[in-house]
Order: C-alpha cells, then sequence, then structure tokens
C-alpha cells in the first residue's frame, strides 16, 4: 500500500494551491474553498496496473478473508491511497451494497426498465459509511482522540459508529427538533456526546467551526475531501455490478452535495483510467424547499451559491447552504447532467411506489424517482435508457413519516395539493383496526380480492 504522502496531494478547487498542511476545517489557506484529493499515482499512471488488471484484482478479493477486503471500500484500495497502512483502517464491512431492479417504479416513470443502487444497506443505514471508514482511518492513523461533525441525521450515526469502533470519542451537533428519531438513536447508542442546539444544521456546522478551532477535534462533515475519496468508490462499485458498462444516467439526491460530487469524482477517475469507455449523466435532484442548487444553476449560471432557508420532510436533504456546490457544480457540466426540484407530495408518493417494489428507503432516498419523472416527462432521460437510482439511506431512518404517510397526516393539505391527493390515497395503506374475529377478516380478504381493489 502506497503511502498518503507520496501518492495523495490536497489541492484547493478553486485556486489550485496544494496544501501540505490543511487547516482544521479543510479550507484553502489562500482563498478559503474546499479542498479536494488529487493523486500522483493517476498523473503517472506507471504506479498502477492496467484497468484489465485492475478489475480482475478487485475481483479476485471477493474470495478474500482479509479484513480489507471485506469492505467494499478498501477492496479498491488502488485507487484511494490515502493511509499508509490499510490493514489498520477502521472498518465495519461497508460497501458491498446491492443493485435492485424496480419494475413497478419503472412503470411509474415511464421507462422499460429501472435499476436502484441502495446505500441504505450500509452498516449504520445511509451511504456515508462509505465515506466514514476512509476520513476515520486517516484520523486515527494522524492520532486524533476525538472526531465531529454537525448533521441532519446519517453523518451522526455513522461517525459515532466508526468512533466507537476505533476507541475514539465523537461529538455530534444537530439541529433542535429537526432530526428523525431513528437516526438520533443511533450516535446515542454508539456514545457520542450529542448536542442538540437551537439552530438549524447550518448554525451547528457555524459552531462546530469555531469548536475546532479551541479544541483538538478532526473535522468528519463532507467538507473533509478523505469522506469524498471513500464515498466515491460507491460509483466504483456500481460499475463493476454492471459489467464496467455505463448506464446512461445516474440520479442522486442533493443535500449538501457530498455524495454527488464524490459519485462524480469516482466516475471521471475510472475514465480517467480506462475502467469505463464513457461517462453517465450524473442527475441531481432536490427538495423543492431546500433547493440551494436548482436556484444556484438557474439564477447564476453556478457561478455563486443562492443559498435558501431550507425547509422539507426528507430530512437528510434539509440544507440550505451546501458547502460542496462548487463541486457540484462542476460534476454537473462534466457528465451533462442536470438538477432538479420535486415537492414535499413528489417525494410522498415515490417513496411509496419504490417501497410497492419490496425496496424501502428513507424520504431523501426517494427524491430520484420523483425527479426521474419529471427528467423523462422533459426529454432528458428517453424511455429505452438505462438508468440507476442511488438510494442513500434505508426505510427506518424516519419510521415516522412512513407511519404518518399511510395514515394521511403527513402533509397538510395545501402541501399535497388538489393534483397529487387521488395518487397520495391510492398508495397509502393505513392499519385496519377490527374486532378479533375470523369473520371479519375474511370479509375484508374479500373485499381486497375484487377487482380494482388492490393497491398495486
Amino acid at each position: 500500500m502506497a503511502s498518503a504522502s507520496v501518492s495523495a496531494r490536497l489541492v484547493c478547487i478553486g485556486c489550485g494551491q496544494e496544501q501540505r498542511e490543511p487547516a482544521a476545517d479543510f479550507r484553502c489557506s489562500h482563498c478559503g474553498d474546499l479542498l479536494e484529493v488529487n493523486y500522483r499515482l493517476f498523473d503517472e499512471r506507471r504506479n498502477l496496473p492496467a484497468a484489465a488488471q485492475l478489475r480482475e484484482l478487485w475481483r479476485q478479493r471477493k474470495t478474500s478473508l482479509t479484513p480489507a477486503d471485506l469492505s467494499g471500500v478498501w477492496r479498491f484500495r488502488e485507487v484511494l491511497p490515502i493511509v499508509a497502512q490499510v490493514g489498520e483502517v477502521v472498518s465495519l464491512r461497508e460497501g458491498n451494497t446491492p443493485i435492485y431492479e424496480l419494475p413497478r417504479s419503472a412503470r411509474s416513470a415511464g421507462l422499460k426498465t429501472l435499476l436502484a443502487k441502495h446505500q441504505g444497506m450500509n452498516p449504520t443505514g445511509s451511504f456515508k459509511d462509505t465515506g466514514m471508514t476512509a476520513a476515520l482511518s486517516v484520523a486515527r492513523e494522524r492520532g486524533f482522540r476525538w472526531v465531529g461533525c454537525a448533521s441532519t441525521g446519517n453523518t451522526s450515526a455513522s461517525m459515532a459508529a466508526y468512533a466507537a469502533r476505533a476507541g475514539m470519542r465523537s461529538l455530534v451537533l444537530i439541529p433542535e427538533g429537526k432530526i428523525a428519531w431513528g437516526k438520533l438513536a443511533q450516535p446515542l447508542e454508539y456514545g457520542a456526546l450529542t448536542c442538540q442546539l437551537r439552530t438549524d444544521f447550518d448554525g451547528c456546522m457555524r459552531v462546530l467551526g469555531e469548536v475546532i478551532d479551541r479544541f483538538p477535534i478532526y473535522l468528519l462533515n463532507s467538507v473533509n475531501p478523505y469522506r469524498i475519496e471513500g464515498q466515491k468508490t460507491a460509483a466504483v462499485e456500481l460499475m463493476e455490478q454492471l459489467d464496467w458498462r455505463a448506464p446512461d444516467h445516474i440520479v442522486a439526491p442533493g443535500g449538501n452535495l457530498g455524495n454527488c460530487s464524490a459519485l462524480g469524482k469516482g466516475l471521471l477517475e475510472m475514465q480517467r483510467l480506462g475502467l469505463i469507455d464513457r461517462l453517465p449523466r450524473l442527475d441531481v435532484i432536490q427538495a423543492a424547499g431546500a433547493n440551494a442548487l436548482v436556484r444556484t444553476v438557474r439564477e447564476t449560471g453556478g457561478k455563486r451559491l443562492v443559498g435558501v432557508a431550507a425547509e422539507t420532510l426528507a430530512t437528510a436533504i434539509r440544507i440550505g447552504n451546501p458547502a460542496s456546490w462548487k463541486k457540484a457544480v462542476r460534476v454537473l457540466e462534466a457528465t451533462g447532467g442536470v438538477v432538479e426540484q420535486v415537492s414535499e407530495a413528489e417525494i410522498a408518493i415515490a417513496k411509496a411506489e419504490i417501497g410497492e417494489d419490496g425496496i424501502g428507503c428513507e424520504p431523501a432516498s426517494a427524491a430520484t424517482l420523483a425527479g426521474l419523472k419529471k427528467l423523462v416527462a422533459q426529454g432528458h432521460v428517453r424511455a429505452g435508457e438505462a438508468v440507476v437510482l442511488i438510494l442513500t439511506g434505508h426505510v427506518l431512518k424516519d419510521p415516522e413519516y412512513t407511519f404518518k404517510f399511510h395514515q394521511g397526516s403527513l402533509l397538510a393539505e395545501e402541501e399535497s395539493g388538489k393534483k397529487l391527493e387521488g395518487e397520495l390515497r391510492r398508495h397509502q395503506r393505513a392499519p385496519v383496526v377490527l374486532d378479533a374475529k375470523e369473520d371479519e377478516i375474511l370479509r375484508l380478504l374479500e373485499r381486497e380480492s375484487e377487482p380494482g381493489q388492490g393497491k398495486f
């Protein structure tokens, strides 16, 4: 395994300056922009095997019982040379997430076929684990005892689990009352010092920035470029699962925009290494109430961030000032992707439709299907094209959302709108309360068996 000091370097995405000793907040010391990991290995190429050899090496590791090879992140360590000793990484066997076919969702979107890569099948139930194993391994290698993050839920769960695994302490700052209970339970279970602040996510990030200036805590939000490196391996694993044939579109939800930035970075590096012969379009979907990237692209052409006061029930993407917006704009431009927004009702319907394919996901994940429908209607996606949705979180991350949806209490009347009311009701399936008598169950089964009564 190559040493990080030899093969990896941090470069500012704004001014291009290399940062040999990055600041605690991972901002450029010259212009204040975000940093990105670049590799001399990729520049030289002579230090890397040919594409065919890499593919075969990674395939062979699937049968290995070595801890690093059991990880769906570190199995691809040739494109992830950020630690000196791969045998010392902190891993919970992250990655290795499945691809599912979604036939009902495909019909709903107007496509012949539709696939979903479910990153919610990671150890703590979200895509964050693929980045956390990378960044926290760097933190431990560099001697930190504390790690910290601001979070709307998934980051805190992932960081706390990996810190516990590494024998480290973790600090979590979350916005009070704006996090799903299924997510808040996780950092508590993993022993994190958890603080609910009377502010939003952006306020939590501001406070955390002040704390790390005064206390030796290693920042593990997605501004940390090593998080992006781990998360990019989801794109590598996806291409391997598709036998290295790139789909036409990959559709991902957009919150703080680190994940779509990571997926894009992975795709661009794979093309550069000859692992894939073309780039899929990477399309990003945001909630209409947290649509900073949508406004940034449409109002400024991607030149200036247009922040918003974020509000959406899809808490994982309730972020108004996304840190990685420049990286996301760059990925959209490089892949020919677009950004779209969807309403609360559209997200809720899409979540239920994915569920009717037997696949559960958190609300933010379902924004992908909701947005895909719009992209098909606009002609950006054609009926015969190959499309993969990125589902970022597990259905049990936010069970209260699901309960309220099926009971009809999730959305206010003005949020659902007359146009979608019938569609919402068609997918709702509240528990039926009956007396404990078999005759009542039988009558219910008979009614449900009548033509036109089935929900699907």
